[in-house]
């Protein structure tokens, strides 16, 4: 259980990092390609896991 939330506090960590490379960058005409890099990660971890957590909490058999 410790590791699901471990998971989920990276996910939102590197959602607000990534939010907040943005914004900086963006402030001061710089790419903001590294901080897309970590949203778009975030959101696919995030996909990730919310998908786990739901075949977890149906108790439903991924091989059926």
């Amino acid at each position: 259980m410790e590791l699901f939330i471990v998971y989920w506090v990276i996910v939102g960590l590197l959602f607000t990092i990534g939010i907040i490379q943005i914004i900086v960058k963006a402030a001061k005409n710089q790419p903001v390609k590294s901080g897309l890099k970590l949203v778009i990660a975030s959101v696919i971890m995030l996909v990730i896991g919310a998908g786990a957590c739901a075949v977890i909490l149906s108790n439903l058999s991924i091989g059926h």
